[in-house]
């Protein structure tokens, strides 16, 4: 059997033009198909309320936190500041019992972008609001370039798993206007870009948590270290499948 691997819905806030109902839930096409690449069986959850949440853990063998909308600023002890953008709290209540239940049940976990800022609160860090806030960043990291092409390069940590994944220094797309500030207690940083912004992060025991900040579903299809990220996924999904 192929490994499952879970994506977590995002909403969509406005009516469609297929059906006139709002709140539509939905998953990134390129993420599934970066995944059936890698010979993965994508499997799509809803936002639904938290309680209900642990319900699907028989049904995926790992998990991808998707990009998307801020992150309600109270679930990391903050008040919103005038750079927070959109925040979707039902979404962000139905991640972070999903990644409560993942890390319990030792899923294999990725984030992307939002991903890796979820992953980092939910485990007990915190985000700079709007980059601007954070004082060493210096580049531009939400880019006016085509989203499939880079813009900056990332620094890899030795002896990390990014590091393997994607060598030494990776070019790489940007498009968050949030970064990391405190990195949760089991988390470390792997991967930073030329101006100290975090750019990845990975368990401190393990291999349970890869996340990074860019978008590899954008650059799967010409970049072999893209795909390379979500081979890893399955491959460490593959593992818990076998048991």
């Amino acid at each position: 059997m192929l490994p499952r691997i879970a994506i977590s819905a995002d909403t969509l806030t406005e009516a469609t033009n297929i059906i006139n109902e709002r709140d539509a839930s939905f998953a990134p096409r390129p993420i599934i198909e970066a995944l059936i690449k890698s010979h993965a069986l994508p499997v799509i959850i809803p936002s639904i309320p938290p309680e209900m949440v642990d319900q699907y853990t028989d049904l995926f063998d790992g998990i991808i936190f998707a990009g998307g909308e801020d992150i309600d600023p109270t679930f990391y002890g903050e008040e919103p500041h005038p750079g927070l953008g959109m925040t979707y709290r039902k979404r962000d209540l139905a991640e972070l019992e999903l990644l409560k239940v993942s890390v319990k049940a030792g899923k294999a976990i990725m984030g992307i972008c939002r991903g890796m800022q979820l992953i980092n609160i939910g485990l007990g860090g915190t985000v700079y609001q709007d980059i601007a806030e954070n004082p060493v960043a210096k580049f531009k990291h939400s880019q006016l370039a085509p989203g499939n092409l880079p813009t900056h390069h990332i620094n890899t940590v030795e002896g990390s798993r990014i590091r393997e994944l994607a060598g030494e220094r990776a070019y790489v797309n940007s498009r968050h206007h949030q970064s990391l500030h405190a990195i949760a207690p089991t988390l470390k940083v792997t991967a930073t870009a030329d101006d100290h912004v975090v750019e990845a992060v990975e368990s401190k025991d393990g291999d349970q948590i890869l996340a990074i900040q860019w978008h590899p579903e954008n650059m799967y299809k010409h970049d072999q270290m893209a795909q390379n990220l979500f081979h890893d996924l399955v491959k460490r999904a593959s593992t818990i499948a076998q048991h």
